[in-house]
């Protein structure tokens, strides 16, 4: 990880900005999710707790797009690195966007829209937690998803900010999921001992 340093400018504009939006996306959600679980001031204010789960989504969504577009910016004002322009590097960053994009795709189609934008904290809670496929061979597939098409991305562009990048990507979500899983089990453990007295 220290070679990476030698090619990575961390005082770049693009790269700052990069950090900042991969950093607040999780922050946001998880901060607006949490006040809206305790409050339900989303769902009065949109009416119903499914549009304020889809409003939440929508900038979810949006956030995202934006992150990955600093996310390019900042590998564009950085230097490539030659060794990582090969095509087999090139081959394997494919593999990892493709890989990738399976996890994030089939979490998404398992969890439906509002499992996959926080639903449960609008009190849209499924049956029971999703045990199909990808989440039966991994924990939080949609974030490590997204991380292995950031990695990809940063092995296709040769980038050693992008790599670097990746590295922040990969530890917000570990900090994120710190402090989303045991909140989400409660909430399901919760429903459960409702559906045990009932």
């Amino acid at each position: 990880m220290t070679w990476l340093l030698g090619y990575v400018d961390p005082s770049d504009p693009h790269f700052v900005v990069a950090v900042l939006t991969i950093t607040f996306n999780p922050l946001f959600w998880n901060v607006v999710a949490r006040w809206e679980q305790k409050t339900r001031k989303l769902s009065r204010a949109f009416g119903s707790p499914y549009l304020a789960c889809y409003v939440l989504g929508g900038a979810i969504l949006l956030l995202n797009v934006l992150r990955s577009h600093c996310f390019t910016e900042a590998m564009r004002s950085q230097p490539r690195v030659d060794s990582l322009d090969s095509p087999a590097v090139h081959g394997l960053g494919l593999a990892l966007l493709a890989a990738g994009s399976v996890l994030v795709l089939s979490s998404f189609f398992a969890l439906g829209f509002t499992g996959t934008f926080l639903g449960d904290y609008f009190g849209i809670l499924k049956e029971a937690r999703v045990t199909t496929f990808p989440f039966n061979i991994l924990d939080n597939p949609m974030y490590w998803g997204s991380t292995a098409n950031y990695l990809g991305w940063a092995l296709m562009h040769a980038s050693p900010a992008g790599l670097l990048l990746t590295a922040v990507v990969a530890l917000t979500y570990v900090v994120a999921i710190l402090y989303e899983e045991p909140f989400t089990a409660e909430i399901y453990r919760q429903k459960s001992s409702q559906l045990r007295r009932s």
